[in-house]
């Protein structure tokens, strides 16, 4: 049996807003931006060479969703961004003037900081360690 996670939902609050930030500032690819109706798009993107799974910007409907926009997981960090090459995608990140909440960190599991997207969700940005096979890219 073979599964996988095909697509995880980010709630956002302006479906164009979150492509400029995804696809200018974090230079994610545009998969597909198809309109459903008046008010919903089937918008997915995912970072650059990633095959297996990719982000699908919901936009909020109700009040219930507007207010988890920012903080899907309660504060904490919630999306992992591995690179192959840490120091050239954070320095570039910088110039994109991405907030960065903790500073660049070697751990045991690889190269680590954490930023927030444009509504403050948390991400870590990470270059795995090549000593843990757990976490290759």
């Amino acid at each position: 049996m073979k599964q996988r996670i095909a697509h995880i939902a980010l709630v956002v609050a302006d479906y164009d807003e979150a492509i400029e930030f995804y696809t200018k500032k974090l230079n994610f690819r545009l998969i597909e931006d198809t309109k459903i109706s008046e008010d919903k798009r089937w918008v997915m993107i995912a970072p650059q060479g990633a095959t297996e799974c990719c982000l699908l910007l919901a936009k909020a409907s109700n009040s219930k969703q507007e207010a988890s926009i920012g903080n899907q997981t309660g504060g904490r960090v919630g999306f992992f961004l591995f690179t192959d090459d840490f120091w050239r995608d954070y320095n570039n990140m910088l110039e994109q003037e991405i907030n960065f909440v903790r500073p660049p960190k070697d751990e045991a599991h690889g190269t680590v900081a954490v930023f927030e997207d444009l509504y403050g969700n948390l991400w870590d940005l990470i270059e795995p360690s090549p000593k843990n096979s757990a976490f290759s890219i």
